[in-house]
Parts: C-alpha cells; sequence; structure tokens
C-alpha cells in the first residue's frame, strides 16, 4: 500500500477520507480474483460477522459459511446454547438452505410467524419427515389464520434429489418458472431447500469449511470468570476459531487471560482484540494472539467516542496495526466502520485479512430478531450495541440487584435501533453478492488477484468530503 506523493496528510483518516487509484492491469475479469484469506481461519470471503447478540445466530452462520464468511457467536451465549448453535452449523449441507419445516396440522399464523426466518420465502410442510406441500406468503394470502396448513400448502412443488447438481436444479427451475426446489434423500425425507440464485451462488462461492469438511464456525470469550475452561470448552464444541473480545484489548487483564489461553495450545486460530495502535498489536501477539482486532468507537451502535473521546479513525488505525502485525507474523482483523462495500476493499488495502461487520447484516432475514413493519410499510430488525442497556441487562442478569443497578449506571452504546431490511437486498447473500462484488472489482482496478496484491498494489489518495460526496450515485437525478 502506498499513496499518492503528497497525499499522506499528518492526521488519521476514516474510510471515507480514501480513495483507490486505478492501475494498470491484466486482471480482466472480476472472476479472475481470489477472495480466500490467509489468517488461518478458512474463509474463502473476507467477512466475519460480529459477535452481536441481535446479528449472530444460527440461521446467520449457516448461511454465511456457507458463503465462505464466518460467524462469532457471542460471548454472553451460554455454554450450552453455544454448543448446540455449533453443532446445528457443522450438520448443515454444504449445498442446501435448512427450510423452516412445520406440520400439516400447524396454523397458517404459525408458518406467517416463521416464514421469513429464512430468505428463500418458504415453509415446508412435512409429514413422516417427508415435505407434502410448500406454503409462502402468497399461499397465506386472503386465508384465515386458524386455518391449517395441509388445507393451503402448494401441492405441486419442484422436487429434486438431494445429489443432482446446483446447475441441473437451476435448469428445472427456469424450466418450470419456479423459484424453489425441494431436495428430497433416497429415502424421501426432506433433505433441503435451493432457490435458482443459491444454485447459481454455488458456482461462485466456496463454503468455509474445517478438516472434516463441515461448515465453520466461531465463538467469543471475555475476559472474565474462568476464561481457560470456557475456552477449551467451546473450542471442544466443534468452535473453529476462538475470538477473546473486550471494548479495551490493550489492558493487562486481557494479556493475562490471552497467555492462559494460549499456553493451552487448543489447536485453533486464537483471536483478540479491541485495539487501535501499534503497541496494541504488539502486546496481544506477544501474549498469544494469531489475529489482532482493531477498532475502537467506528460501529454503527456504539457511542464510546461521544461517550469518552476514546477511539481513532479506523483506516488509520487498520494500516498502523496491520504494518505492525506484518513484521510479526500475525494477522488483522478490520472491526467496525463498514457501510458500502468499499469500505471493505480499504480495509483489504490497509492490511485486514478479514473484515468484521454487525449492525450491517442485522437488518436481514438471517439475523436472529424478528421481522417487524413501521407504519410506512418498511420492513425492519432491532439491533442493539453490546455495551448498551440492553446488553448488559442481559449479561448481569445473574448478578444481585445491587450489582445490576450499579453497572447500569456505566452503559455505551445504542439499546435499540431499527436497521431496515434493504428491498434490493434483504438477505445476508445479498449483502454478501454486493459486498464480494465491490471488493473483486476494486482487485480488477487495482490490479490485484489476490486479497494479498490488493494490499501490496494499492496506491491510495486522500480526499474531501466533497470528493467523497461526488462518488455517491443520484438515483433520483438532479
Amino acid at each position: 500500500m502506498q499513496f499518492l506523493p503528497g497525499h499522506q496528510p499528518p492526521y488519521d483518516l476514516t474510510y471515507d477520507d480514501i480513495f483507490l487509484v486505478p492501475n494498470r492491469t491484466e486482471v480482466t475479469s472480476r472472476f479472475d480474483v481470489d477472495l480466500s484469506t490467509s489468517d488461518g481461519t478458512g474463509t474463502t470471503i473476507p467477512i466475519v460477522v460480529a459477535n452481536m447478540t441481535a446479528v449472530a445466530g444460527r440461521r446467520m452462520a449457516e448461511t454465511v459459511a456457507r458463503r465462505g464468511g464466518i460467524v462469532v457467536l457471542p460471548q454472553d451465549l451460554p455454554l450450552g446454547a453455544a454448543a448446540d448453535t455449533i453443532s446445528f452449523v457443522k450438520a448443515r449441507s454444504l449445498v442446501a438452505d435448512t427450510p423452516v419445516v412445520l406440520g400439516p396440522d400447524h396454523s397458517v399464523s404459525e408458518a406467517l410467524a416463521l416464514i421469513h426466518k429464512r430468505a428463500h420465502g418458504a415453509v415446508v410442510v412435512v409429514e413422516n419427515d417427508r415435505p407434502i406441500g410448500v406454503v409462502t406468503e402468497a399461499s397465506c394470502a386472503d386465508v384465515d389464520r386458524f386455518a391449517r396448513l395441509g388445507a393451503v400448502a402448494e401441492t405441486g412443488f419442484v422436487t429434486v434429489a438431494a445429489d443432482t447438481s446446483p446447475r441441473e436444479i437451476f435448469e428445472t427451475l427456469e424450466s418450470q418458472h419456479a423459484h424453489l426446489a425441494v431436495l428430497v434423500a433416497a429415502d424421501g425425507t426432506l433433505a433441503g431447500v435451493l432457490t435458482r440464485t443459491g444454485a447459481v451462488r454455488t458456482g461462485i462461492y466456496d463454503p468455509a469449511i474445517d478438516a472434516s469438511g463441515k461448515l465453520r464456525i466461531a465463538a467469543a470469550v471475555g475476559i472474565n470468570g474462568d476464561v481457560p475452561a470456557k475456552a477449551k470448552a467451546l473450542v471442544d464444541a466443534g468452535a473453529d476459531v476462538l475470538v477473546m473480545d473486550t471494548a479495551h484489548g490493550h489492558q493487562i487483564k486481557m494479556l493475562e487471560a490471552l497467555r492462559s489461553v494460549a499456553d493451552l495450545r487448543l489447536g485453533v486460530p486464537l483471536v483478540a482484540g479491541n485495539v487501535v495502535s501499534a503497541e496494541g498489536t504488539r502486546d496481544l501477539a506477544a501474549a498469544g494472539a494469531d489475529i489482532i482486532k482493531v477498532g475502537v468507537g467506528p460501529g454503527a451502535m456504539c457511542t464510546t467516542r461521544m461517550m469518552t473521546g476514546v477511539g481513532r479513525p479506523q483506516f488509520s488505525a487498520v494500516a498502523e496495526c496491520a504494518s505492525a502485525a506484518k513484521d510479526l507474523g500475525v494477522h488483522i482483523w478490520a472491526d467496525g466502520g463498514v457501510r458500502h462495500p468499499r469500505d471493505v476493499a480499504l480495509a483489504i488495502a490497509a492490511g485486514a485479512s478479514n473484515v468484521m461487520i454487525g449492525s450491517w447484516f442485522a437488518g436481514t432475514y438471517e439475523s436472529p430478531g424478528d421481522l417487524r413493519v413501521d407504519r410506512d410499510g418498511n420492513a425492519y430488525k432491532e439491533s442493539f450495541g453490546m455495551a448498551s442497556k440492553r446488553a448488559v441487562a442481559a449479561r448481569t442478569v445473574t448478578d444481585n440487584a445491587f450489582d445490576r443497578a450499579r453497572k447500569a449506571l456505566f452503559e455505551e452504546g445504542i439499546s435499540s435501533s431499527r436497521m431496515r431490511l434493504d428491498p434490493e437486498r434483504p438477505g445476508v447473500e445479498d449483502l454478501i453478492d454486493h459486498i464480494c462484488s465491490g471488493v473483486r472489482s476494486a482487485c480488477t482496478y487495482a490490479g490485484a488477484r489476490t486479497l494479498g496484491e490488493l494490499h501490496d498494489k494499492a496506491v491510495l489518495g486522500v480526499q474531501s468530503a466533497a470528493g467523497f460526496a461526488e462518488g455517491r450515485p443520484l438515483p433520483s437525478g438532479w
């Protein structure tokens, strides 16, 4: 990475302050670009879903891993629940999506409550584990909410054998003008579903898989309590990456906890953070971190900078920490501040191996929250910061009343924010397409075939606020 002559200012920079200069290139297609990362996490696209309660659940983990990224389960998740989620994700197909399943005696209202838990927009009705119908919102239009699904399910749905190639499934759906195929095993039981777009995606993305060929998933642990015991339990449960997470990662308590976990030699990449300086990076690396998480204050739900004045503009933080990490043979995750695909590309150009995204993914079908509709008919989900009143209340539920009241006085972050579902990109896979398309194009402009080459070849300039505004599209005209 280098700046244009005279373009490196004496102040820190955000992603909005930066632009990439196109280079002479031999890369002629986006599909000539390899988006896989080299930090040992096994991701084939540079996307990590943040360990936020409103974002990282089992549906998100399954879907993102199938497309090559990885989800970090929140540290507040009870160990039993985390183990169940890890087991669920490990059992999922590398190709087919897991549908919402109900029986013929369930009601229409139950189907409508669950139908948007998956982006494919359907409930599969089963009897004795065999699919007998498909229910969509259209199936339920003008139907009594207490009607049984057996009476309203569409029975003329497309079924294909589970071992059918995605290309064949796509061609079958195209020929029958259908959106969704129900996949069945050799014994006729339900194996999953696949949409036309899903079939196409299987030829573009490689899933993030472990040595046993199962989908990958990460888990977070804090720095309080018996940290080594919880870390070992998560890895024993199948976590592929362990993230030691606290808002201020450059503190003695983190370093001590990190050393205690590193000494266990659990055999998985160990991530620690958050920091924003070369010194913090070096200290975490010395304590045993393989990957350092960078970012204080850039997140959409975070009020740290306004409350405390503490933090650092994210591009400069990532660039400095990545430079220090490279000298030490460790890696960087850029955590927070991402609003556009360009921000992911710029984080990679600055030296990050993966980019952590939270609130942007909260407004998708796959996030854990319930889908709601505002008075104007816009669908949304609620998100909240992990240091907010809402998160603190959940985290301290086992404390006594006095300790809960004391901790409640020192909350930071937004407790409730409406994350609107983009009508054009309501599913997390839609956003992944959007992001990866931008990053692939950025690589072609830079003349890079890999993410490492993007960092090496990136030429950057600094722009004014007007320069950033000039790059925004004007969809509604002048």
